[in-house]
């Protein structure tokens, strides 16, 4: 198997705390131009966003899959931001996701006020699988939302949300190829907040008293 640029994936967490898929995942930067992600795996993939929880099961999301060389995939490109475009299209496929925003009385999906939140837990759900497949992803916010609706013709009731890059990281050394802000991007060490930081007992603040139990 070719080394890859997945040089980073390590984790601070405690050996055995985390799934492997989850203590392996990177958002990567550079892909194989060359890998062609088969039309089983991008279903699979987003197989997992369909089994997502969600408020209601009113399951408030959708996705405009490009893959790299097709029509929808010539179409997303342009309407990402000229840094997302220095990167994203060498990955095996990019996604735009939405979103339902309003209810469409003609609709059969009534709207939620966690459909945002739901949409997130779908993706991340899109990443664990793709890991579980050897592939990695990036989620990104940099396009033009608005350009994004137009061109695939989303309803007034849904917006485009995110981006998301699917693909086989490239052999290691092949981010030289690209923008050196995207090389020193793509080297930069994995680090996250402790859990003291973020989760709280009594109050907020207040890092919870079973975090120094044993």
């Amino acid at each position: 198997m070719p080394e890859t640029t997945e040089h980073r994936t390590h984790s601070d967490a405690p050996p055995g705390s985390l799934t492997p898929l989850l203590r392996q995942r990177e958002s990567v930067m550079v892909y194989d131009r060359e890998h062609v992600i088969p039309a089983v795996d991008l279903r699979a993939i987003l197989e997992a966003a369909r089994w997502a929880p969600s408020a209601g099961n009113s399951q408030p999301w959708g996705f405009v899959v490009g893959r790299r060389g097709d029509e929808t995939h010539q179409r997303i490109v342009p309407v990402l931001s000229a840094a997302n475009q220095a990167w994203a299209p060498a990955a095996s496929a990019i996604i735009i996701t939405l979103h339902q925003v309003a209810t469409d009385f003609d609709h059969e999906i009534a709207y939620s006020d966690y459909a945002m939140f739901d949409l997130g837990q779908a993706v991340a759900h899109i990443t664990v699988q793709a890991r579980s497949m050897g592939l990695q992803v990036r989620q990104f916010g940099g396009f033009d939302h608005r350009a994004a609706n137009d061109a695939f013709a989303v309803p007034a009731h849904w917006t485009a949300t995110t981006g998301v890059a699917l693909g086989r990281p490239a052999r290691r050394g092949a981010e030289q190829d690209l923008p050196g802000w995207v090389q020193q991007r793509s080297r930069l060490p994995r680090e996250r907040l402790p859990l003291e930081a973020f989760v709280h007992s009594g109050r907020f603040g207040h890092p919870a008293d079973f975090l120094t139990e044993p």
